[in-house]
């Protein structure tokens, strides 16, 4: 059990979770490592659109991500169930610095006139694809030093402020890529990028060892079984995770932005940076509100709600031509998102056996984890052949109909409360239960 580093702790404390060293440590990992990946996302995006001026190749940046990371997050899962996690992410860390230092290179060369244009995109598509190699054992790893940095207790505190982390972070970072990107090139981008990699990496350091609590007795597959076995057969887990799927599969206008930025609103990379950060600002807004106001009073219905609301700012988003109104529909976006993560996280954390962590982190990985990254591609694709406006209606579109579908096949779920979930009676277990 972890012990905080000052009693006695205050029962409504907000700042609880803050109290223990190792989730600090574990927090300031998250934020520079999410600051440094969503800038990169923004300056990647641009940039080859820019080389390209194609939605297509938007696409594809995700799709080169999403297939490595989908096709080893289990093998990823069962790896970090059997492994210490401390020594796990230093290795994912120095993987994606190599990663972001070869970008760097390769842009650096390029502007000296070293290196042809055409055949810059294939390596950058090459580098996101080995960071698509990382993510399956940095996810699981991280999803357990978290649960393990507090007492269970303070799971949804520690989920506001892991989540609150991810999105100052999403604020921050696409905003000073597109202003570095606008005023200072691709290659002085990259150069902050590895710079918040290596304050990532320091903050490794200064986390303890967490040895594994599983001991495979079985053979991987069965091991692997085990988890795919478990999320399926729990309603509640198995329903988020198909909401998130197929909500940021057809939602997924950020992948797009660029193509707004450059075409349709015409404010260039200073104006896709403030776009990306708007819709983090209004996450993080609303996830403050989150440390003192829970959605988890009913915590499925108002999943539910926020789901909707999401859709609704996608299809408002599609349809505005005003930069200032596009902002404020990208806010709601994202004040929306956030709570239904903030909502996920907590039912994960909570209904997740401690043996099983990796393994059900694996799983979610191939449900959420890569979802933005393959509805980047959805998103690029139908923009190809629907146009870009049309494409992004009609993912908003999808994602009311998921919503729906999802309402009339989980209604016995909308009246738990937090406490039912956590520990539920019998009758209760069979409505969660497939």
């Amino acid at each position: 059990m972890p012990e905080a580093d000052s009693q006695p702790l205050p029962k409504k404390d907000p700042f609880i979770a803050l109290r223990y060293k190792d989730f600090r440590s574990y927090l300031g990992m998250k934020l520079f490592f999410v600051f440094a990946y969503q800038m990169q996302a923004v300056v990647l995006g641009f940039y080859v659109y820019q080389l390209t001026k194609s939605a297509f190749a938007l696409g594809l940046i995700g799709l080169s991500e999403a297939i490595p990371s989908i096709g080893i997050a289990l093998y990823g899962g069962y790896i970090s169930d059997k492994s210490e996690k401390k020594k796990m992410l230093l290795f994912v860390f120095f993987a994606v610095l190599l990663s972001s230092a070869v970008m760097f290179t390769i842009t650096l060369k390029s502007m000296a006139g070293y290196i042809h244009t055409a055949r810059i995109v294939p390596i950058l598509y090459i580098m996101v694809f080995c960071n698509g190699l990382a993510r399956p054992f940095y996810n699981p790893a991280a999803f357990t030093i978290m649960a393990h940095s507090v007492p269970k207790d303070i799971y949804p505190n520690s989920s506001t402020w892991n989540s609150s982390s991810w999105q100052i972070a999403s604020i921050v970072g696409p905003l000073v890529g597109g202003l570095v990107y606008g005023f200072y090139g691709i290659t002085a981008a990259f150069s902050i990028i590895i710079v918040f990699l290596l304050f990532a990496l320091t903050c490794v350091f200064f986390l303890k060892r967490y040895p594994p609590l599983y001991t495979p007795k079985e053979s991987i597959w069965k091991s692997l079984s085990e988890g795919i076995h478990f999320v399926f057969h729990n309603k509640m887990m198995i329903g988020a995770m198909s909401l998130d799927l197929f909500s940021v599969f057809f939602g997924g206008a950020v992948a797009l932005l660029p193509v707004f930025a450059n075409e349709i609103l015409h404010v260039g990379p200073q104006g896709l940076g403030i776009m990306r950060a708007t819709s983090s600002l209004g996450a993080v807004l609303v996830m403050l509100a989150m440390a003192r106001i829970s959605p988890m009073g009913k915590p499925w219905r108002n999943l539910l709600i926020a789901v909707t609301g999401f859709g609704l700012s996608i299809i408002c988003f599609a349809l505005s031509r005003n930069f200032y109104l596009s902002l404020l529909f990208l806010f709601t976006e994202g004040g929306f998102d956030s709570i239904s993560v903030l909502i996920r996280g907590t039912i994960m954390q909570l209904l997740t056996p401690e043996s099983m962590r990796g393994r059900v982190s694996a799983v979610n990985q191939m449900f959420i984890g890569s979802s933005n990254e393959i509805g980047a591609f959805e998103s690029g694709t139908a923009a190809k052949l629907m146009g870009t406006v049309p494409s992004v209606l009609f993912g908003g579109s999808m994602t009311l109909l998921i919503v729906s579908i999802t309402y009339f096949k989980t209604k016995k779920l909308i009246p738990l409360s937090l406490n039912e979930i956590s520990a539920p009676d019998v009758e209760v277990k069979q409505e969660i239960a497939i």
